[in-house]
């Protein structure tokens, strides 16, 4: 028999278990729609975040603007379908940390000695989401959840019953 004790937290276990995929839908919606519009703002003018990096001493300043633009306007797309999530969730993270470690190397260097510099930096929550994104997946409600496949060659095994039912 069970105690109550025992029931109220299996009765957590259930709702928080129920609430993942809503969660990790209003994550991709939500981070993958800021993503789109950062990229985008980049995207429609090249020069100020081509500047912007070539006073960090970016190489290839123009061309890093767009390509950065690229995969932030394009992740944040994939990110809101839920498509690919994981897979872009690697450039997205690596993106971030060139960010954290170019842009702002001084909150970086303080993560152990002032925790609340690092995690005030502006690529800090987009990190987080990344990182959440990659390791819980999509979730339920997302069109990698709906795909037939999982990977773009291999299908998924066939159901299989018992005894030849």
């Amino acid at each position: 028999m069970k105690t109550l004790i025992e029931k109220f937290y299996c009765g957590l276990i259930t709702v928080g278990q129920s609430l993942q995929s809503p969660v990790l839908l209003i994550i991709r919606l939500y981070w993958g729609w800021q993503f789109f519009q950062t990229g985008k703002g980049k995207l429609m003018d090249v020069s100020k975040p081509a500047q912007f990096f070539a006073s960090l001493g970016i190489p290839f300043p123009h061309l890093q603007a767009i390509l950065v633009g690229c995969t932030e306007c394009f992740g944040g797309l994939l990110l809101l379908a839920g498509l690919a999530s994981r897979l872009i969730s690697i450039p997205l993270g690596f993106l971030l940390t060139v960010a954290y470690f170019t842009a702002d190397i001084d909150r970086v260097r303080a993560i152990f000695s002032d925790p609340d510099k690092f995690v005030t930096a502006d690529p800090f929550l987009f990190l987080f989401a990344v990182v959440i994104v990659f390791a819980f997946g999509p979730g339920a409600l997302s069109l990698d959840a709906l795909r037939c496949v999982t990977w773009p060659w291999r299908p998924r095994p066939a159901l299989r019953f018992p005894h030849g039912l």
